[in-house]
């Protein structure tokens, strides 16, 4: 879909790209953790890469990867699988009137690519059906870059979480998994100095603390980094130099 000549050409196509672009590292850290937590669940690296590109919806996996470890009936993963995304199907409701003009194939496409995140964008950004053909593909475009930013991210990370997850420990279990998810999350979010240091300070607090018990050096490091940054928040800003002569 995001392929068409036409919508990558179109200036839409690369504002939906820019928009999605700030949310990409943390769609890609919890595709990383789901790629690992495929494979250390006990599919092949076969079976996860197919699921990875063929299935394209992080809860759905999540939820039914201990179904199919079981040993599960088909139709007890499918019915488990169909409940985790009725949502999707109040989105293509929704989504019907912007789309509803295109060839069966190109629903079908768009219907395999959108997300909760790129539905959520797309339809912030348009929140009225164009009703004339460049208002459409204008829409159209932007869906399509936006859509290609997130599927890249969530597929490429989730095939790159399966390829690593060979040279991970057993013993580390799913919990790196969740460490990996954790990390993205945290570097697509420091995105002012303030949280920076947040993170670092309560970074070095926890590890100073660790050897506390019931894991109380977590408390310790979140109770720390927020007293320092409320400290921060309190300082007056700095003020040009020969400003204080002026006033």
């Amino acid at each position: 879909m995001f392929l068409v000549g036409a919508l990558r050409r179109h200036r839409e196509f690369r504002v939906g790209m820019r928009t999605m672009a700030p949310q990409a590292p943390g769609v890609a850290a919890w595709g990383l953790m789901t790629g690992v937590a495929m494979v250390k669940s006990g599919l092949s690296t076969a079976e996860s890469t197919l699921m990875a590109l063929l299935v394209f919806a992080g809860s759905s996996q999540l939820a039914s990867l201990p179904l199919i470890i079981a040993g599960a009936p088909a139709w007890v993963i499918l019915a488990t699988g169909f409940c985790v995304n009725l949502r999707f199907v109040v989105f293509s409701l929704h989504l019907r009137p912007y789309l509803v003009h295109l060839p069966l194939w190109q629903r079908l496409a768009h219907g395999y690519v959108t997300a909760d995140m790129s539905y959520a964008i797309f339809t912030s950004r348009f929140p009225v059906p164009a009703t004339d053909a460049a208002g459409r593909q204008a829409q159209e475009s932007f869906l399509a870059g936006n859509c290609a930013v997130n599927w890249s991210s969530w597929v490429g990370a989730s095939l790159l979480g399966i390829a690593l997850a060979n040279f991970i420990p057993t013993t580390w279990g799913l919990g790196f998994a969740g460490i990996l998810c954790l990390v993205g999350i945290l570097c697509s979010l420091a995105t002012t100095r303030l949280r920076i240091v947040s993170a670092v300070v309560a970074s070095v607090a926890a590890i100073a603390a660790y050897a506390l018990p019931l894991k109380l050096n977590i408390v310790v490091a979140i109770a720390v980094a927020v007293l320092l940054c409320m400290t921060l928040e309190r300082l007056p800003p700095n003020r040009p130099r020969g400003q204080e002569v002026l006033e």
